[in-house]
């Protein structure tokens, strides 16, 4: 397998960072279907530094999840170094990551996220000096460039090696695409061909073939799986189990995907109160429930729920209609 630094990886298949939904409970359930690595969802520097109590709760991990990746944004270098000290010295995560990547505006225009892009000796410069600052691998999550005139992915990629930068996880679309389009694996493997760290390859791994295929087209060193897991931790399994021995498992049962589903619910409660997580939860659940027939009563219904209890009851009269449905055609 490959090492980030002087972390191992037991297999070349990570989660991707999420905003809203890589949480801990998530992550954990993640995790145990075999992930190699899990990013947590992105934080901001400052509100580490003025320690907001939500952000520090973003920061909880769970030492089952791990090896484990913290990921941090913001537009200063001042502030990001003041974070990932804090995180270094604070937090039991593996691996520190700063994101390069995200293309939302609000992000953008505080010169975060994927603003960065645009100047590889400002990367080169942030990311040497919190190489500097802490112990932990250093690796950065970006994008191939801002937009079709301003692609400096191999640049960029070439600057946060020379600064000590330990991995490059790139997806292959521009700012200006955010999730549309079609990601550009040609770049991910002009990247990989240009650095000597590892490189993680990002975007359109919809099935366990896509991050076969990845790996093989690409010669990245890791697949980063994001959306595709969304609900969906059997994506991870297969895909891991696919990558080692070529066996494509099937697809769980309506059953199987529900008692996962309750499960993340629990986690989320352990992890918020019942109220906050059953609203967080809900999302969860519709992407549980996608491509599953006749699901489109119970995931309107999923959206008044406020209780464990009335989530729970609803997913599994919903697994009582759908085995019954089975067993008359089976009949």
């Amino acid at each position: 397998m490959f090492k980030i630094g002087d972390i191992q990886l037991k297999n070349r298949v990570i989660l991707a960072p999420m905003a809203g939904v890589c949480n801990s409970a998530f992550r954990l359930t993640v995790k145990e279907f075999g992930a190699g690595l899990v990013c947590a969802e992105m934080v901001s520097d400052k509100a580490i530094l003025y320690k907001n109590v939500k952000t520090m709760g973003m920061l909880y991990i769970d030492e089952r999840e791990k090896p484990l990746s913290l990921q941090i944004f913001g537009g200063e270098k001042e502030s990001l170094v003041e974070a990932a000290k804090f995180v270094d010295k604070n937090t039991t995560a593996d691996i520190i990551d700063i994101n390069m990547g995200c293309p939302v505006p609000k992000i953008t225009k505080c010169d975060a996220g994927a603003k960065w892009l645009l100047d590889p000796n400002k990367i080169y410069d942030l990311v040497a000096a919190v190489v500097d600052a802490v112990e932990k691998p250093v690796t950065v999550k970006m994008r191939m460039g801002w937009d079709e005139n301003h692609i400096y992915a191999v640049q960029n990629a070439q600057a946060i090696e020379r600064a000590g930068g330990q991995a490059v996880a790139l997806h292959g679309r521009t700012r200006v695409q955010m999730y549309e389009g079609v990601a550009n694996w040609d770049i991910i493997k002009e990247v990989k061909q240009s650095v000597s760290i590892p490189v993680i390859g990002n975007g359109d791994v919809k099935t366990p073939q896509d991050a076969k295929r990845m790996l093989d087209e690409t010669g990245v060193d890791g697949v980063m799986i994001g959306r595709a897991a969304l609900g969906n931790p059997w994506m991870i399994y297969r895909t891991v189990k696919y990558l080692e021995s070529g066996e494509l498992i099937g697809e769980p049962s309506v059953r199987e995907k529900m008692d996962v589903c309750k499960l993340h619910l629990d986690r989320l409660i352990q992890l918020k109160d019942e109220n906050v997580a059953v609203r967080e939860m809900r999302k969860h659940a519709a992407w549980y429930l996608k491509g599953i027939r006749g699901n489109a009563k119970v995931r309107n219904e999923i959206n008044t729920c406020e209780t464990r209890e009335e989530l729970v009851s609803l997913l599994d009269g919903f697994v009582a209609e759908v085995e019954e449905k089975e067993q008359v055609q089976a009949g």
